[in-house]
């Protein structure tokens, strides 16, 4: 499993990179290999706003249908417009080529609520016991 040390992560298996009040968002590679091969993606437009914790979208693999959790309140900056046509970089690449979305960091204080990566996998290693 896959963990970048310099990214941050949601319990619900989003990963966030931070640069400055950017906020760059996909999901972890323990998310894609849990999901399966990914089919479908939805997520926000460009200029909506997501709110911490709530569905932003959602991801549809051959095994499951999941939602996609906003990591922080912000407004949708860039979408990654590759990935409708291609979803399976998700799965090949879920750090890089398939990151989702962009957002502006509307709350600073909502970074707190995030996991280091040690925490992150603790967090996966027990839901695997």
């Amino acid at each position: 499993m896959n963990v970048p040390e310099d990214l941050k992560y949601t319990r619900e298996h989003e990963w966030v990179l931070v640069e400055g009040k950017i906020a760059t968002v996909g999901i972890t590679d323990y998310a894609q290999s849990e999901l399966g091969d990914i089919v479908y993606l939805e997520f926000p437009a460009v200029g909506d706003r997501v709110r911490l914790s709530e569905s932003a979208g959602t991801i549809e693999a051959v095994k499951t249908v999941a939602d996609l959790f906003a990591p922080l309140s912000g407004e949708v900056l860039e979408v990654n417009e590759t990935l409708p046509e291609e979803p399976e970089r998700v799965n090949r690449d879920p750090y890089g080529e398939g990151w989702m979305f962009k957002l502006s960091i509307e709350d600073p204080s909502e970074l707190e609520e995030l996991l280091g990566a040690a925490d992150y996998k603790r967090l996966v290693e027990e839901s695997r016991r």
